[in-house]
């Protein structure tokens, strides 16, 4: 599909205090970290001059106070699109991957080797996200928005990204957005470009 914006933006969260523990969050929400507020502000930093005119972002609460932190900085509202939550990790959200092998033995076993299909327990696949990703795509392609910023999640911004650049599963799962960087993207071209500061 050939999108409509000049230029897009994709933002990860700030790191929060389950990122540090190793926790999968999914749906469930974990605080920022101060280092989580300060990828904020490099997220600002780093898009600020760039003619944004629209952030979206996902409704769980790290993107959402993310995204208001750079809003604030940039001088743009944000607005929660529910379609950029992240990837639902069901029953295993909150747990780190010990905490997995011990519920499931063999689980991540299984995900790693068809990681695009296999779905986590009552939650999602990366291929069920996928199809999110292009549905919220089509329907944000009908604002009038032409160079927004996307502050969501690692999971989603992947199935994001493979939708804007057409390219395969396996090189999108491969992608990894950083907390406090910023992949520019042109989809008309399929460009993209890291931003990236020093991050203490």
């Amino acid at each position: 599909m050939q999108w409509p914006w000049s230029d897009v933006w994709i933002a990860r969260h700030g790191e929060t205090e389950w990122n540090v523990e190793g926790r999968r969050q999914g749906r469930l929400d974990s605080p920022l970290t101060p280092r989580g507020i300060a990828d904020a502000g490099r997220v600002a930093d780093l898009t600020r001059g760039c003619a944004v005119d629209a952030i979206w972002c996902s409704p769980i609460g790290r993107a959402a106070q993310t995204a208001t932190l750079v809003g604030d900085s940039i001088g743009l509202p944000a607005t929660v699109v529910d379609g950029l939550a992240e990837v639902d990790h069901g029953s295993f959200a909150g747990l780190t991957n010990i905490d997995i092998e011990a519920a499931a033995p063999g689980a991540l076993a299984a995900r790693a080797a068809d990681k695009y299909a296999w779905r986590f327990p009552h939650g999602e696949s990366y291929a069920d996200a996928d199809d999110r990703a292009r549905l919220t795509l089509d329907a944000l392609a009908r604002h009038p928005a032409q160079r927004p910023l996307i502050i969501t999640h690692q999971m989603i911004a992947r199935v994001l990204l493979k939708n804007l650049l057409a390219v395969s599963a396996d090189d999108a799962l491969k992608l990894s957005v950083e907390h406090g960087t910023v992949w520019h993207i042109n989809p008309q071209l399929n460009v993209r470009t890291i931003l990236t500061v020093g991050r203490q």
